[in-house]
């Protein structure tokens, strides 16, 4: 039997961290949960008009490309810019009154304007408006003195800049090398004079993947605890963010953040924004901090102030309404770590801390008026007894809550103590002794090259499955996987094996297996992280002649490979597959691999195993362009199919009802990158008595 190198480890609350980033700083942003976010800056002197109407298109702070409003007339703007009504005291108080434990302010937004004194440029606040302050420097000091953590917002594009790429529709532009420096210059001064900065909070553009780098060493370097965000793009950032105003539909297991605006259209401050109901606005904003609470994440909650440097009023109300929430229950959210449950709740959400269970009110009525999951093995000792009834039956937890209790602007949280303190739940039961990439609990961070090119990517898989005795199991792959280093983790042990060459195993498709023809159809313009495949319909669909082939093609395009199979029974064929900068492949409607490829990957030729069922299967291949002007594909059953068998034989027996098993790569060089392992399989090998 084949040896493995073995490696015990407990696994860590912060897995996934960059590497060198203290745990402590982590902990601590974690930890802040709500913060406030300010978009102001020479924009906000227009208020979403141009020449005495509304710019209805795109974000006001981007007003100057969506006007759009010639570069000369937008400079001279900071000729009169000045905001003599910006009191960071007053904006750190209001912070606070909120419930916030943080502020991040807009240092330089896309347009190139600074908030701050710089050496680099005369382009900004003090030495080109009549303002002559140091925005930046106010805010950071004020901060200080309420206690507040202070970040800084920082454009990787600037439509000023000379040595700049020239201003695109898409804000993703590539940055020359000239500008990196220039950048570098600014962020020294940023990271240097304002004291403890707690999150750089990078936007847009495209770096390479050496700029991404060069820019997070250097954040760490001057401040070691500040977190970058991940809009540096890359892979390259402590915490992930997700698009503007979106939400993750699961619990991540890498720190991150999602960003949310007072109304979806727009960051910067618009003078004819609708503003209606302050208490509706609070509830709602209320709920999104409940949801991403509850899938271990922060919040960052923006204002926009008007072009004098006034909080707009109705955004103040907001907060404060969300400050007195906190208030009351702010025990709930602080500190607190993601819902134990792996599963999605109609009535609400749940966060967790110790031995106490957070029930966050934020959903919909149940009909018969009773909230019920399941907590196995924990008993519940109490519940706060103010607005609901409780009783278990065995692992079953029955609340009974009055209408009342959803009927106000106001979301109500529910206190459980249980005898332990509460660990997040295994994942899905596996009733099976193959543990698959279908049947897994996936793993979830967020990849991207950057802002465009952002998807929620799977680091790594977990089963939970009953079985009396474990001592022995197989690892199953192809030969992409092979001489890949895994961390096979079995009931908190984790042992680091080498899939090496292992028993080659005949994968040929079964006799009577009838592949159809291959289609392709496109272009379309979708992000990566848009739904997993269009109709297959066959309009639009062009029968290839070849299983391979180049296609021209545009920046931002994705095409479509599809191929029909009949399968005379259940199995699992080995294809080679092959595409550009990113690749999805759904069967019969379910995504079963994606990922992006390396930077600026033109083809990239790779095996999958594809789980087919009997009768009709319709694969769909999704070939997804972010850089090039053509790109290549590829879809055929491997000519030589084998897939590898290793055989494993843990150092003792694991006894227990249940197991619980997670496989992720060993010391990936982004703990946000997918694992490509979707071809893995472990076989679970019973003892015999």
């Amino acid at each position: 039997m084949k040896k493995f190198v073995i490696l015990f480890c407990l696994l860590l609350a912060s897995a996934g961290m960059q590497a060198g980033h203290d745990t402590q700083s982590f902990r601590q942003w974690q930890d802040n949960k709500f913060s406030m976010f300010i978009h102001f800056g020479l924009y906000s002197k227009l208020g979403g008009v141009w020449k005495g109407k509304p710019v209805t298109q795109g974000y006001s702070e981007q007003i100057m490309a969506f006007a759009p409003v010639p570069k000369d007339k937008y400079e001279a703007l900071a000729g009169e810019f000045n905001p003599n009504c910006f009191n960071a005291d007053s904006i750190a108080a209001l912070a606070k009154r909120a419930g916030m434990r943080s502020v991040v302010l807009t240092s330089k937004h896309h347009d190139g304007f600074c908030l701050f004194r710089t050496k680099t440029t005369a382009y900004n606040i003090y030495d080109a408006s009549p303002c002559k302050r140091d925005l930046v420097k106010e805010m950071a000091e004020a901060c200080k003195r309420a206690g507040l953590n202070f970040g800084l917002y920082f454009s990787l594009i600037d439509w000023h800049c000379p040595y700049a790429s020239p201003m695109a529709p898409h804000n993703a532009n590539f940055i020359p090398s000239k500008h990196h420096e220039y950048s570098k210059a600014q962020l020294k001064e940023l990271l240097t004079r304002y004291g403890p900065i707690s999150e750089l909070w990078f936007d847009m553009g495209s770096n390479t993947p050496e700029q991404s780098r060069e820019l997070y060493e250097l954040v760490h370097r001057i401040q070691p605890s500040c977190m970058v965000s991940g809009r540096l793009g890359n892979d390259c950032y402590d915490f992930c963010v997700m698009g503007d105003n979106q939400y993750p539909d699961a619990t991540l297991q890498t720190p991150w953040q999602t960003c949310a605006s007072m109304f979806n259209e727009t960051w910067g401050y618009r003078s004819w924004q609708k503003r209606e109901n302050a208490k509706e606005k609070a509830a709602e904003k209320m709920r999104a901090l409940a949801n991403v609470v509850s899938h271990g994440g922060n919040y960052l909650l923006n204002i926009g102030p008007d072009g004098q440097g006034n909080v707009i009023s109705f955004e103040r109300q907001v907060l404060e309404r969300i400050g007195k929430w906190l208030g009351q229950y702010g025990y709930a959210v602080y500190g607190s770590d993601s819902s134990p449950f792996n599963e999605e709740f109609d009535w609400g959400t749940a966060a967790r801390k110790g031995k106490q269970l957070y029930l966050f009110l934020s959903g919909n009525y149940p009909k018969d008026g009773k909230i019920t999951f399941n907590m196995p093995g924990y008993v519940l000792e109490k519940g706060d007894g103010k607005m609901a009834s409780y009783l278990q039956y065995g692992d079953e937890i029955v609340l009974t809550v009055p209408a009342s209790a959803y009927k106000d602007s106001v979301i109500h949280v529910l206190t459980l103590d249980f005898d332990k303190e509460i660990t997040r739940f295994p994942g899905k039961n596996v009733r099976s002794t193959s543990l698959t990439a279908q049947n897994a609990t996936p793993l979830y961070s967020y990849s991207c090259f950057d802002y465009y090119t952002n998807y929620k990517s799977i680091i790594g898989y977990s089963w939970n499955f009953d079985q009396i005795l474990l001592k022995q199991l197989d690892l199953i792959y192809t030969p992409q996987e092979k001489g890949k280093t895994i961390d096979l983790t079995i009931d908190q042990k984790t042992y680091t094996v080498e899939l090496g060459e292992g028993k080659p195993q005949s994968q040929d498709p079964l006799p009577g297996t009838t592949w159809g023809g291959l289609y392709l159809c496109g272009p379309k313009h979708t992000s990566f992280d848009a739904p997993a495949a269009p109709e297959t319909e066959r309009n639009g669909w062009k029968k290839l002649d070849a299983d391979s082939g180049t296609v021209a093609c545009k920046p931002f395009e994705t095409y479509y490979l599809m191929q029909e199979v009949e399968s005379p029974r259940q199995q699992r064929v080995i294809a080679e597959i092959g595409a550009g900068n990113g690749i999805e492949v759904c069967v019969n409607g379910v995504s079963i691999m994606k990922h992006l490829n390396h930077y600026r990957c033109s083809f990239r030729k790779e095996q999958v195993a594809i789980p087919l069922r009997k009768g009709k299967n319709c694969i769909v291949i999704r070939l997804y362009n972010r850089f090039e002007n053509r790109f290549g594909y590829l879809f055929r059953t491997a000519e030589k199919p084998v897939t590898y068998k290793q055989e494993i034989t843990l150092p003792e027996i694991l006894n227990g009802k249940s197991h619980t098993v997670t496989v992720k790569p060993h010391k990936p060089a982004s703990p946000h990158t997918d694992a490509e392992l979707s071809n893995l399989r472990i076989r679970l090998r019973r003892i015999a008595m």
